[in-house]
């Protein structure tokens, strides 16, 4: 071929492109609004990435803190996940409370119980000087003794099986709060509102008749103030419910990243349970409509001097009434109570002809040897009674000189 033709070619291939350009479309240029949402869209992205791995954050460092109360178990136990009743014993022991580093007491003994099924839901307080069998107790030292001293003589298993014992029913689960935490876990949420009975001051605090927000400092006041109230101890166990209702009430609405920091650390360091995080979930999900029909008591005893200690008796009628509303909410049969409670009453009444409609406190009321019909030898009780006296001398101080000023 020669070079006129190569460039006649050259020359045609030129003008049949030049052609095709003709016929294809321009390429659009992004409009300026564009730019923008794209930018805008890229940001919510990232936000929700950073939202959900936030929640995934806060979701396992509760998940852990929780856990790690409970022993580091996480599965969800098989009663919560089919919805059952369940009762949990919520003990407030008093460690740590004016410099106090001994086990202590539980001061605080609260038996609540949640069925689904029902939606409802009780709480009973127990308290502090009841007279009960200890279950557990080593060489029966504390044979009949505070009820408050059972955590002294072996903590919260043994708190749980002398409550069990005492009402003849079963308790699944408990949650132990040291009292120490009360004050930073009201600040956590922010204070609690509470309806105050009646005006009074106690620890260089004011509350007065209503509607009264409170502080960490004035809540640990409130719960422990007792001389004042008209009711004595069931008057403060009633402000001691008040205070635990409300806590959760504003637990559960807490979201800011202040607050669930500090709730988590509280947690992590005072509050000891065997409900795992899946169970307090599960909770929260299945049994919240629970609370919405919550029935509020406490064990009414009867004033009593035992060789030389003021002490709370509860009668037979009393504690199978109690019984029998437990029961009842956990979807169990009544039972007549058969215990050593029962059987220190009865002897009471058979052979010191106890009069338990009579309001003034008993002086008659003897403590009966154990498996025996017969009352304890006056150097028996006197053995016992220097023998609790010296091995909880410190625990009885704490209570006397720091709870009921």
């Amino acid at each position: 071929m020669d070079q006129n033709s190569n460039r006649r070619m050259r020359r045609r291939s030129s003008l049949n492109l030049h052609r095709n350009r003709a016929f294809v479309a321009p390429e659009p240029k992004a409009p300026k609004g564009n730019l923008l949402v794209r930018l805008l869209g890229l940001a919510a992205v990232l936000l929700v990435s950073f939202s959900l791995a936030w929640a995934a954050h806060m979701y396992f460092t509760v998940h852990n803190a929780i856990d790690s109360a409970s022993g580091n178990n996480s599965a969800t136990s098989g009663r919560i996940a089919a919805r059952q009743p369940i009762s949990v014993l919520i003990l407030g022991v008093d460690q740590g409370l004016e410099g106090r580093h001994d086990q202590g007491n539980s001061d605080t003994m609260i038996l609540a119980t949640a069925n689904p099924g029902k939606k409802s839901a009780t709480m009973t307080s127990i308290p502090r000087d009841t007279l009960a069998d200890i279950r557990d107790d080593p060489g029966n030292k504390y044979f009949m003794f505070r009820i408050n001293s059972a955590y002294e003589v072996g903590g919260n298993k043994t708190a749980v099986k002398t409550v069990s014992g005492l009402l003849n029913v079963p308790i699944h689960y408990y949650v132990e709060v040291n009292m120490k935490a009360l004050k930073s876990l009201v600040n956590a949420v922010g204070g609690v509102d509470v309806q105050v009975p009646f005006d009074f001051s106690y620890d260089w605090c004011d509350f007065h008749k209503g509607k009264q927000h409170l502080n960490g400092r004035h809540a640990v006041a409130y719960v422990r103030m007792r001389k004042e109230d008209p009711r004595g101890d069931y008057g403060r166990q009633l402000r001691q419910r008040q205070v635990i209702q409300a806590v959760v009430d504003k637990a559960m609405s807490v979201n800011t990243l202040s607050n669930y920091r500090k709730l988590v650390t509280i947690f992590n360091k005072y509050v000891k349970t065997n409900l795992t995080f899946n169970d307090m979930f599960a909770l929260a999900m299945s049994y919240r409509g629970c609370m919405d029909n919550l029935k509020s008591g406490y064990i009414q005893g009867h004033d009593a001097w035992i060789n030389g200690s003021s002490i709370q008796v509860a009668s037979t009628k009393e504690l199978q009434k109690i019984s029998n509303r437990i029961r009842k909410n956990l979807d169990l049969p009544t039972e007549t109570l058969q215990n050593e409670e029962v059987r220190q009453n009865r002897l009471n009444t058979e052979n010191n002809h106890v009069d338990w409609k009579n309001p003034d406190a008993f002086t008659n009321y003897q403590i009966f040897e154990l498996n025996q019909d017969r009352p304890e030898s006056k150097t028996a009780n006197q053995n016992n009674s220097t023998t609790n006296s010296s091995q909880s001398s410190s625990s009885k101080k704490s209570w006397f000189n720091i709870f009921n000023k």
